[in-house]
């Protein structure tokens, strides 16, 4: 696939997502403009590519004009902007909605060929968490704007960068024990970002795609007590894993919520969010169809997570290991 001569917008691109899907991009010889609000923290993605060919600019997607100017002559457009928890000015609202919404109306005066929008599992807009509202309006908001929009929803997602596994690594650093909200019987269906990464360039390519909402899932199902659980033998630690009830976590979800510095351990809404299972609808166009093979969690946490082990030895570097781990 060749993108030689296009221009591909992706808002919201120094993010997780976007460092993996910017390197993805780079091979097709596309130009691609990252707008983000701060253009410097994206500098680093320079590298991915040619000189020039990946150019950090500054964009506001409150306001049309910067949206506009981001979008000039662009072919295909990518929106991965989105927040877990809110702080003014950027509320779920903001960024999930008015934004998106903003950035397709805006794409279709354009002229612009493809347009992806991420949201999420379990956008939903009777949901009892603000997040799953806001999210499911945000799509409606794009499929009125540009209706030929490909929605693509993943489940948590999983990589080097990640606030998921990463975080509560680092929790088991220093603390004895860890939280098991609501008993951790949720169930998760973890995507790798690198398969995100594929589908979004999937997406793009497909035909057939423009339109269809996608959900976009790992091979395994897991409760969150056995992520917690294979989070711990990876890095070779052993805590205390302790069920907090709703209400408590709630509560708790409240006070830390208000913190003012640095985003929040755990929100209300997040609470709220944990009390549903985040996995592919049975039903549902998914990772196949946008012709990427899922990546199962157990070949990828290795890669990333031994930096928590204790000497920081990695198992992907004892061939004896690999073979006990992955045997053929």
């Amino acid at each position: 696939m060749s993108y030689r001569n296009k221009i591909v917008t992706v808002f919201g691109g120094s993010g997780f997502i976007g460092r993996h899907l910017i390197r993805r991009l780079a091979r097709t010889g596309a130009v691609i403009r990252v707008a983000v609000r701060r253009p410097a923290g994206a500098n680093f993605l320079k590298t991915a590519g040619a000189v020039g060919q990946i150019v950090p600019i500054a964009c506001d997607i409150r306001k049309d004009e910067s949206v506009a100017l981001a979008l000039k002559g662009a072919d295909l457009v990518v929106n991965l902007t989105g927040t877990l928890y809110e702080r003014e000015p950027w509320t779920f609202r903001t960024v999930h909605v008015d934004g998106p919404a903003r950035i397709a109306r805006l794409a279709k005066a354009a002229g612009v060929q493809r347009l992806v929008h991420i949201s999420a599992i379990g956008a939903d807009a009777r949901g009892a968490a603000g997040y799953a509202r806001s999210k499911a309006a945000g799509e409606a908001a794009v499929l009125e704007a540009f209706p030929e929009a490909t929605i693509l929803r993943p489940s948590i997602v999983f990589g080097p960068e990640d606030q998921f596994f990463n975080r509560f690594a680092a929790m088991a650093q220093v603390s004895p024990v860890l939280p098991l909200i609501g008993g951790g019987k949720t169930r998760f269906q973890p995507v790798y970002v690198g398969d995100v990464a594929d589908a979004i360039v999937g997406a793009l390519t497909a035909d057939d795609a423009a339109g269809r909402t996608y959900e976009l899932g790992g091979p395994g199902v897991y409760t969150f007590r056995q992520l917690m659980e294979r989070m711990l033998g990876e890095i070779r630690r052993k805590r205390l894993l302790v069920p907090v009830p709703w209400g408590a976590a709630g509560t708790l979800g409240g006070i830390l919520e208000k913190v003012p510095l640095g985003a929040p351990l755990l929100t209300r809404d997040q609470v709220e969010m944990l009390r549903h299972d985040n996995v592919v609808a049975a039903d549902a166009p998914g990772l196949k169809e946008l012709g990427v093979t899922p990546t199962a969690l157990e070949v990828i946490l290795p890669t990333y997570l031994f930096r928590f082990i204790v000497g920081g030895r990695s198992p992907m570097s004892n061939p004896v290991e690999l073979r006990q781990r992955y045997p053929e």
